[in-house]
């Protein structure tokens, strides 16, 4: 072979690399295989444009921790004696409560609004009942007033929940979806803090007003991003994809390759070829494997994450405080849960990234279970002290107080930030949005059982018994969990989806030689490019043979 003849034809967004290396008996030295890297600026998009445009996204979700923090400020205020608007025990668990009513209505909205009108669209329209809401309850004059207003902002509430991250999970690439889309988790820490803060200094009317601001900021920057290249391809607009695409990677990203993988993935799984799907061509994608296993995975995880009574403890925060027995001041405490629960949810975000979702699943399972049965203990004996005569004075008052700053700490790092990223990573492309409004739902539904039954709950086990039994709730999630749920860390949408619909078997990489390039290094067959006696295969991912 002549040197004319051993030009090596590469993809132009690849640089070879040529690697010496040597017989076994070093007679003779060879050229190894051609290995292909993919230029960097070519292979990622520019991370700040992606960063900002799943900030924005999120900016809602802050709005729901808002949502979930404004019962622990405003029922203490309302059942206080000089209260404008006096409530009773049964009153205040449906202050707490109600909010998740309407999120489930809102959850199964959006799902349509997303899958039909657009993520961009979804995100806009679920802001305009929030702020209404929120004026509602800002100018409330009765408790009914109270009650509408709650289910106006639950009902905005549930439907940014799936838009937000499968808008995120669609705009950003592998090696940053995890960590963006872990922003809703800390949107919602963010707003509890908010509310945690605000609340113990101002009164509950103002507290509503300075809330509308969010949603609004929210509806203004949304106008201003741009429409997923994922919908837009399963729409059959590869050019408004491409220019979608544009406005996220930057100019010297490889757009019209990562438009050609969506439009054959789309063509593969027909996401695309319609505008929208009919009714029997959607249950028949709602029914199929690869949408019913990830969504019975991410029900029950849901259903265990609420019962560990996360919502409860967020919901009741000062209530429980000042029933622990504590010699601290409620609303301090209060507020610096709040601050641990925002820094360990921007933790859990960075985590998620490094760590994967089933470790920080784990530590949230067994790290609630222990805080949880710890608290029901402690609050058995408290009570046997409080009923003993005469009363004993409490011991080791720190000890509660511990046991719910970890249990939101461990709970922070995986419960509430692991199972909302998955609701935008595990679901088929055509019915995503749907399917997501469907989780989200569920969701929430759980939400509202566990903090409607909170106050039963105390009067039927104590309060000792209901902590013990929440849990118990997480140790056996645990288990699940270990057998059940996915690693989906560093995975594309698209093989995520291979994997539940059944055309790949597992999501772990495939371990070295199994493809038979490590036997090929052992027995010495490699390229010799100074002779020809053998031809090269480039990497998987651009399949070119040298000549």
């Amino acid at each position: 072979m002549t040197g004319k003849d051993s030009v090596v034809l590469v993809d132009k967004d690849t640089v070879p690399q040529i690697m010496a290396t040597g017989e076994k008996k070093g007679a003779m030295v060879t050229l190894a295989t051609v290995e292909s890297q993919p230029n960097k600026a070519a292979e990622r998009g520019k991370a700040m444009r992606q960063v900002i445009a799943a900030f924005v996204a999120n900016l809602g979700t802050i709005n729901t921790g808002l949502i979930f923090g404004f019962s622990a400020v405003v029922i203490p205020q309302l059942q206080a004696a000089d209260s404008l608007i006096p409530v009773d025990e049964s009153q205040s668990s449906w202050v707490a409560s109600l909010s998740a009513i309407g999120t489930p209505i809102g959850c199964l909205l959006s799902g349509y609004v997303m899958d039909n009108f657009g993520r961009k669209k979804a995100l806009i329209a679920t802001q305009i009942p929030t702020i209404i809401g929120w004026i509602v309850i800002a100018c409330a004059s009765n408790v009914g007033m109270i009650y509408a207003g709650r289910v106006l902002t639950g009902f905005g509430s549930g439907m940014v929940g799936a838009p937000a991250r499968v808008y995120t999970s669609e705009v950003t690439q592998p090696h940053l979806r995890g960590m963006l889309c872990a922003l809703a988790s800390t949107g919602i820490s963010l707003g509890v803090l908010i509310q945690y803060t605000l609340g113990a200094f101002t009164t509950w009317k103002f507290l509503s007003g300075v809330s509308i601001i969010v949603p609004v900021a929210a509806l203004i920057l949304m106008l201003l991003m741009p429409e997923t290249p994922n919908y837009l391809v399963s729409k059959q607009k590869p050019e408004k994809a491409r220019r979608s695409l544009a406005r996220l990677r930057g100019s010297s990203y490889n757009i019209d390759r990562e438009v050609e993988q969506l439009q054959s993935f789309a063509a593969k799984t027909n996401a695309s070829g319609k505008k929208s799907l009919s009714l029997r061509e959607t249950v028949q994608a709602l029914v199929h494997p690869s949408c019913l296993k990830p969504f019975a995975i991410l029900t029950i995880y849901f259903m265990m994450y609420q019962f560990s009574g996360v919502n409860t403890i967020t919901f009741y925060a000062v209530e429980i405080f000042r029933d622990s027995g504590t010699t601290m001041d409620k609303n301090t405490c209060t507020i610096l849960l709040g601050v641990v629960r925002l820094i360990f949810t921007i933790v859990g975000a960075i985590l998620l990234r490094r760590c994967g979702r089933r470790p920080l699943t784990f530590i949230s399972g067994i790290g609630c279970g222990f805080t949880m049965v710890g608290l029901g203990v402690y609050l058995y004996f408290k009570h046997q002290w409080d009923t003993a005569v005469p009363p004993i004075e409490p011991t080791a008052t720190w000890f509660p107080v511990a046991c719910i700053f970890i249990f939101i700490t461990t709970c922070t790092v995986g419960f509430l930030v692991v199972p909302w990223v998955m609701i935008g990573e595990l679901y088929p492309m055509k019915v995503r949005g749907l399917v997501g409004g469907f989780t989200t739902c569920m969701a929430h539904s759980f939400v509202f059982i566990v903090v409607k039954t909170y106050p039963f709950l105390t009067h039927v086990l104590e309060r000792h018994g209901t902590f013990i039994l929440y849990g118990c709730f997480s140790f056996v999630g645990t288990i699940f969990f270990y057998l059940c749920l996915p690693e989906t860390k560093g995975k594309t949408l698209q093989e995520i989806e291979d994997y539940f619909s059944g055309r790949t078997k597992t999501l772990k990489k495939p371990k070295a030689g199994t493809n038979g390039q490590q036997n090929d290094e052992h027995d010495g067959q490699q390229m010799l490019l100074a002779n020809g006696t053998k031809p090269a295969v480039l990497s998987p991912e651009k399949n070119k043979l040298l000549p």
